[in-house]
């Protein structure tokens, strides 16, 4: 009885002492263990950048009750305190206060004992939940008032996201119950979600469909989201991470976000069926990554509010994408209205109970999480309709492709028996025409041969000339001196019978011999005379000589085995070319040879003298079209060894030359620049054919005005 009216008596004394302080009070028991003690506290709101105790313990005029169980602070910079006192109305010597809202950046607790002495403890969110006096992630406190005694209790709360202050009393066993408890739903929830990542996973790898790995994503992120607003990702992921810890909450919702509207873009195919609402759902996604660039800056309550936005909008817009496509009976949209309805409903009322249109308690809180596990499992139903939609309109379309191939079957019978019919038919009128193309082809060939002859024979009658000329010259020259050196000898012969005659007849003595041989050879101009049969014989040497060496280059220009691959001197097959054309030239075309040191080449000797002959005699046309007859042609012969395996000849002249377009086509059978009854367009093409026998090359630099050049490659060994 005594001790009853000790504890009556001690409780009275407090309470006056908590009216002399004009604070309202809370009498703790067990009676209130778990429950929100918001209406008993009184909050204030500071402005300034920094807010220190002492200012507000002096103040209790600032402070303002607050009348819901749960105080909702918002999202702002300010710095809040909340003041309550608590008399210890239980058997405890200490009482555990329990704020159960992890995402607050910085809470300070003061408490004001009556004796005048401050207990203060400070914890950060970022501060790792080993270092914690209660290792959990709520901001847990042993308020250590004994049995009777009274304390006032000062909060100060710092936050950039949404500052929520479910703030609860209990004793030891109790506040272990309760997060047991706590820890156990949300376990059984994360291990929902887990479940149905997992399962979501092995689909997509099981069929391959784009949309389960968007919903895998959307999963894992709306997972981490629940994660860091309940402060189990800081406590079991990023403890030891500072910028992590501040910024997860952020991070986690804009992430799942964005993986929700591309599992939406995906799952509705959105680009297809709604293509403005896809525009729309891009635009909010780029918000989004708006919203995680201000991260950066650490603009973290300006990145907070633009997220809430986009979700509203994100949440609204994809409704309104189903809506639309469910009218136009999209079959993959009803599942997914009737789970994002679920989802929809339990962010309002997890919205609502933060400002008090609902009470706070365990289902309300709890009601997101009960949202969104079921959205996910809905949506997992989702996709599997969707899956079975589309296996089912797989196997129609199977289905109708097999009555489709049956009755090509049936037609393609049918139209057998009258093509068979019409085969017969149609073969006589092919046999017909093929024969008309056997002809055709034979007159075609006959043709080609007749024209290619015809070049051969224009070469060949260039040839002929070519030889004439070149051979005239010193035959011309040897048979202008056979006259005179006939003549000469006959004087000659005719003296040496003189000379036998006075020899051996005996009428003159030695001297008179020799007056006589001195008159005759004075008559005869001896003398001159043997100076005019050197010079008679010197020019039909040079004659014959130079006789010979046209020869030789006409042997050297047709030869006989060019049929056969030789190893011979490039440059011989120039120099007889040249020769050839040597009329052409009309001492007004100039010659000029730049030859390397070559080795000798395997080539078709008589072919290559054609390609050489055709070129130079192209050149040669093309100058006295250019300078008009007159002189000052110049054609340049160069050659050099390209490397180790191949040689060049380079044929160029300052003719008129052609533009771009002409060059192309140069090669082409039948193209000719020449003047109609000139050229029959069939030189360079066999010019062409004839190098790529060799397995070289051939190019022609040209511009109008300035010449032409033609570069010839090709192997030293075939």
């Amino acid at each position: 009885m005594r001790k009853r009216a000790l504890l009556l008596l001690l409780l009275i004394v407090s309470f006056w002492s908590m009216v002399s302080y004009g604070q309202a009070h809370i009498v703790y028991d067990s009676s209130i263990n778990g429950h929100f003690i918001g209406k008993y506290c009184s909050v204030f709101s500071d402005t300034a950048a920094v807010s220190p105790f002492q200012k507000v313990v002096g103040n209790p005029g600032l402070f303002t009750p607050s009348h819901g169980d749960v105080i909702n602070l918002g999202v702002d910079n300010k710095i809040h305190w909340v003041k309550f006192a608590v008399v210890n109305g239980s058997s405890e010597n200490k009482i555990v206060m329990n704020l159960a809202h992890s995402i607050i950046d910085d809470v300070g607790l003061y408490v004001v004992y009556p004796d005048g002495h401050i207990d203060s403890t400070l914890v950060k969110e970022a501060m790792p939940v080993d270092q914690r006096e209660f290792k959990h992630q709520n901001y847990i406190f042993n308020l250590r008032i004994a049995p009777g005694d009274s304390a006032v209790c000062y909060l100060s709360l710092k936050g950039s996201k949404q500052i929520l202050v479910p703030l609860s009393l209990d004793n030891t066993p109790s506040i272990v119950y309760n997060i047991s408890i706590t820890d156990l739903i949300s376990g059984i929830y994360f291990g929902i979600m887990i479940g149905m990542l997992l399962y979501n996973l092995f689909v997509y790898f099981s069929v391959r469909e784009k949309s389960y790995l968007h919903y895998v994503h959307y999963i894992v992120w709306v997972t981490l989201t629940q994660a860091a607003l309940q402060g189990y990702g800081h406590r079991f992921l990023w403890s030891h991470s500072v910028w992590l810890t501040e910024n997860m909450v952020n991070i986690c919702g804009a992430l799942s976000g964005i993986s929700a509207l591309y599992f939406v873009k995906s799952f509705l195919q959105t680009r297809k069926n709604v293509p403005r609402l896809h525009l729309i759902l891009n635009l909010i996604i780029i918000s989004y990554l708006v919203s995680l660039v201000l991260l950066v800056f650490n603009q973290r309550i300006v990145s907070y509010h633009l997220i809430d936005m986009n979700a509203t909008l994100c949440v609204l817009f994809i409704l309104y994408s189903a809506f639309r496509l469910y009218q136009k009976k999209y079959k993959p949209a009803r599942f997914f209205i009737i789970a994002w309805t679920l989802f929809l409903v339990s962010c309002c009322v997890f919205v609502m109970k933060d400002y008090g249109l609902f009470a706070y308690n365990m289902i309300t809180y709890r009601f997101l999480q009960v949202g969104s596990a079921a959205e996910v499992i809905l949506l997992s139903f989702a996709l599997a309709d969707n899956i079975n939609i589309l296996k089912k309109e797989k196997e129609e379309s199977q289905a109708e492709a097999l009555r489709i191939a049956k009755e090509n079957e049936r037609i393609i019978k049918d139209q057998n028996i009258v093509l068979e019919a019409k085969v017969s038919e149609r073969t006589e009128e092919l046999k017909s025409a093929n024969e008309d193309l056997n002809i055709a082809m034979n007159t075609l060939k006959d043709a080609q041969t007749q024209l290619v002859e015809s070049e051969k024979m224009a070469s060949l009658g260039q040839l002929t000339a070519g030889i004439a000329h070149e051979i005239n010259n010193p035959i011309n020259f040897v048979t202008a001196n056979v006259s005179p050196l006939k003549r000469d000898i006959a004087l000659i012969i005719d003296t040496l019978g003189k000379f036998e005659e006075l020899a051996l007849g005996d009428e003159m003595d030695q001297v008179a011999k020799k007056q006589k041989v001195a008159s005759l050879k004075e008559d005869i101009e001896y003398d001159y005379l043997m100076t005019e049969i050197d010079y008679l014989l010197k020019g039909i040497s040079e004659g014959s000589e130079r006789t010979a060496e046209i020869v030789k280059g006409l042997r050297i220009f047709s030869r006989v085995d060019e049929d056969d691959l030789k190893k011979v001197n490039i440059h011989e097959g120039v120099d007889s070319s040249i020769i050839i054309v040597n009329s052409l030239l009309n001492d007004k075309i100039k010659i000029e040879k730049h030859y390397g040191d070559l080795p000798l080449v395997d080539c078709y000797p008589g072919k290559l003298n054609q390609v050489f002959l055709n070129i130079i005699s192209n050149g040669i046309h093309a100058i006295n079209k250019h300078f008009d007859g007159k002189s000052g042609g110049i054609i340049s012969v160069s050659t050099n060894q390209l490397g180790k395996d191949h040689v060049q000849i380079h044929i160029k002249d300052n003719g008129m030359g052609m533009d771009e377009q002409t060059a192309k086509k140069i090669f082409e059978p039948f193209f000719t620049t020449k003047d109609v009854g000139e050229g029959t367009g069939l030189g360079l093409s066999i010019v062409y054919n004839i190098i790529k026998k060799h397995n070289g090359t051939i190019e022609v630099n040209s511009e109008p005005g300035l010449g032409a050049e033609f570069v010839i490659t090709i192997p030293i060994n075939q």
